[in-house]
Formats: C-alpha cells, structure tokens, sequence
C-alpha cells in the first residue's frame, strides 16, 4: 500500500464550494507518482516508465472541502500480462470521502502498443500485490 497526503488547496474547489471532481484524480494521481518513486528507485534518471492510465473510475461519498489535507491510499491488484489494476481510497478526518481506480497498462515505446511487463517491473509489482 502507498500512502500520500495532499492539502485541499483553495483553488481545487469549484463554484458549489467543494473540491471539484476533477481534483480527486489528481490526488489519486500524485499517490501514484509516490508509488512509482518508490517502487522503481531512479526510474527518472532513465526516462519515463512507458505506463498509460486506460481507465479510471471515482465513487464520490462525501465532498471534500477546504482546508483540509486528504489522505490516498493506494492498493495495487495482481499484476497481469501487460496490465495491473490499482484502487484508491480518499479519506480525512478518520472518513472515507471517495474511493477509485485506475488500470495501468505497460506500453512498447516502439509501437505505442501494450506489451508484458518486463520482469523488472513486474518483480516489484508481485512484491507488492496483495
């Protein structure tokens, strides 16, 4: 599990005065980020890992609202072929406010195709998985 808190910043609300929805996923997506640096120490030096988002879902339970900092967890499922599914769990204050998920896709940056995960990043993965 990977874990990142965020503070609500005054311009992530929207018109209604709550954190518009948009915002969640780039939560989601920081925790994500975190989680790469931290399973793949040094994978900037080398260039970007060739990883696309395919889909991506948000249940929105309660509305966040500033100030405020929410907490992402983030869990990963078990690695496939070329994919592995992450979910998400926005929470502050001891309340879940959202729950999401995201399918990872590994690509050959030649072809911009999906490809199997290489062991080097599949190794990690199945280290992690539940």
């Amino acid at each position: 599990m990977q874990t990142s808190r965020t503070p609500i910043r005054w311009g992530d609300m929207d018109a209604l005065g709550h954190v518009n929805n948009t915002i969640y996923f780039r939560y989601m997506e920081q925790t994500r980020l975190d989680w790469l640096d931290a399973a793949f120490p040094g994978h900037r030096d080398a260039g970007p890992l060739p990883l696309v988002i395919v889909n991506a879902s948000c249940t929105f339970q309660l509305p966040l609202v500033y100030p405020g900092v929410v907490e992402v967890r983030m869990f990963l499922a078990d690695p496939g072929r070329t994919s592995v599914g992450s979910h998400y769990e926005l929470w502050m204050n001891g309340c879940r406010y959202a729950e999401g998920a995201a399918k990872i896709v590994f690509l050959d940056p030649a072809t911009g195709r999906p490809a199997p995960l290489p062991e080097s990043v599949a190794a990690p993965l199945r280290a992690l998985a539940p």
